[in-house]
């Protein structure tokens, strides 16, 4: 009785601290995280980022860039602070507590700060992604466009962990795996990590990798920034649901780790083994192009020389308690109805293979995929998330400049769709979005982006409900463009057209005087006047209206659609 009595009296001490602090921190400066920073902070408070009990300083984070060592010599190779605005950057002090909160602005932890700094971007790309060039690498540009131009260190003290509505049985703290591995009996623990459907390849990949190290699987599945909401995300969990039910018994447990990405090759590697070991790991599987941004898009490319994130970790394994346990690809060999290693497949072999995109291809087109490839029970819930084209949703973004023609075709496309009915429509005009949903934006640049973000963001929820969303700004800057095609394609289609219609012919037009308020100087920033106009790299539709009837354009946009199996 007396354990259980000061077992109580110590929750209560605790939860009377936590509300003391909740108390207090009402009185703190605020920062709403947004989901990235949201997925550090959580694996900051359950410990997976042990030994970090906060967000790093500027003598450890210069440490890291330079060494992938903390100040101490402990191995640490991704800088993990917190990003904030010039804003908050002059408002903040050194020595004070600020509070921490999730989007609805719910408090989540306190942090007291330790160092504010402006961080040279250019040389955190260099050492942690191996160049400072955002057109080769897309985490150089996440670094540069989506991360905060300040930099926060400092200590933790939480209140909870971010709160989750779903899988709360399989959204695992290092405490509790540390548990379940002891009260399974597992003494060796391999961990696996992925962001990809598995299937039949994937389960022989992973006995194998097993097998060799004598170890049980923790299968720990990315599951950061996706949203709750999002189809594909149920899609994925619940495909790794069936395909554990194909696995030996008790050889493989599930779990799910909120992580944000960062894709920066070995350095990502050894980040993410250290993390393993923090969850009672004594293996880490890497496959040889291991956190390469170009690893899963269907390509050869790669960014990062295969085996170098292998390598990577398995230098560190003195330093870290984690072993390296390569992930050798697998191929399916008809002759044998079964899958080997690829480095053994022998000339006159009869190697059967399905890449992703014909994956997706196949189930886009509601064509059989065997069941050499993947189990039934994983393909009936992937044709849940992946319909045919023509019953998924779709945004169809026109860009261009003013007088180009925009608004006419996106008119005559919604009379076209609404007339075959089998999806509903929504017109997303530059200026009815301007007077309705952006009234109290300028006309700078970083407005702008935010005006066409905003548009993207309510078409990717008209397309993720199988709408048909037809936007038709100006959008002259390719970023913005880009960052909506990366969110809506996850949804469904994405068709960009290009007006080119040239600047002269548009001027000619110039229905409302924009451009000549331009040119006599009483309107600043006139796209295409005084303000640059971007035009699309790889725009899938390009119309030049001077050649074509606004009923010719549509017919054009409609015969791509048709081709492509948007539209019956």
């Amino acid at each position: 009785m007396k354990q259980q009595y000061d077992y109580s009296e110590s929750l209560l001490v605790h939860f009377r601290r936590i509300e003391s602090l909740k108390e207090s921190a009402l009185g703190y400066p605020s920062v709403n995280l947004n989901k990235r920073q949201l997925c550090d902070l959580e694996l900051l408070l359950n410990r997976a980022f042990y030994p970090l009990t906060g967000y790093l300083g500027r003598e450890d984070y210069e440490s890291v860039l330079d060494k992938m060592r903390l100040s101490d010599g402990t191995v640490w190779p991704i800088p993990v602070c917190l990003d904030i605005s010039n804003d908050m950057a002059q408002s903040f002090e050194k020595g004070r507590p600020i509070a921490l909160a999730d989007e609805e602005g719910f408090m989540i932890a306190v942090l007291t700060i330790k160092d504010i700094w402006k961080p040279d971007k250019k040389r955190e790309a260099q050492a942690v992604f191996g160049t400072d060039d955002p057109e080769q690498h897309p985490g150089v540009r996440n670094l540069y466009e989506k991360v905060s131009p300040w930099y926060v260190g400092g200590t933790l003290e939480g209140i909870h962990l971010p709160i989750h509505y779903d899988f709360k049985e399989l959204r695992l703290t290092p405490a509790e795996t540390h548990r379940q591995f002891a009260q399974n009996g597992w003494r060796n623990v391999i961990g696996f990590q992925t962001e990809k459907h598995l299937h039949c390849a994937h389960k022989e990949m992973t006995l194998r990798a097993a097998r060799e190290a004598g170890a049980s699987i923790f299968l720990q599945p990315v599951v950061g920034l996706t949203h709750p909401g999002d189809l594909d995300h149920y899609t994925q969990v619940r495909c790794y649901q069936e395909i554990l039910k194909k696995y030996p018994k008790n050889m493989i447990m599930l779990g799910l780790i909120p992580l944000s990405m960062r894709k920066a090759g070995p350095r990502e590697a050894l980040w993410h083994a250290i993390i393993r070991k923090n969850y009672g790991c004594s293996h880490f599987m890497v496959a040889d192009d291991y956190g390469d941004p170009f690893a899963n898009n269907g390509s050869n490319e790669r960014f990062y020389p295969l085996h170098s994130a292998q390598e990577m970790v398995q230098s560190f394994e003195e330093d870290t308690g984690i072993k390296m346990v390569p992930l050798k690809k697998m191929v399916y060999v008809e002759d044998k109805a079964q899958y080997i290693p690829e480095d053994e497949v022998k000339s006159g072999m009869n190697v059967k293979r399905i890449s992703s995109s014909e994956l997706r291809r196949r189930l886009e087109n509601g064509l059989d995929i065997p069941e050499w490839f993947s189990y039934p029970e994983v393909v009936a819930e992937l044709r849940l998330a992946y319909p045919p084209k023509s019953k998924q949703g779709l945004t169809i973004f026109i860009t261009g400049l003013s007088g180009a023609g925009k608004s006419t075709l996106a008119k005559v496309l919604m009379v076209k769709f609404m007339e075959m009915r089998d999806r509903p429509v929504t017109l997303l005009d530059g200026d009815i979005v301007r007077r309705n949903l952006s009234s109290e934006l300028n006309f700078s640049k970083e407005h702008r982006n935010l005006n066409i973000t905003r548009i993207g963001f309510v078409a990717s929820e008209i397309t993720k409900n199988g709408g048909i969303a037809i936007c038709a700004p100006i959008a002259p800057y390719e970023e913005s463009r880009r960052h909506n095609r990366e969110l809506i394609s996850s949804y469904g289609g994405y068709i960009e057209i290009y007006l080119s219609t040239p600047l002269e012919v548009c001027e000619q037009r110039d229905r409302k005087g924009l451009y000549a308020k331009g040119r006599s100087g009483k309107v600043k920033g006139v796209t295409g006047i005084d303000d640059p106009y971007i035009p699309p790299s790889n725009p899938e539709i390009t119309i030049d209206t001077r050649e074509m009837s606004p009923d010719e354009a549509a017919q054009e946009v409609l015969l791509y659609l048709e081709e492509n199996g948007y539209i019956l």
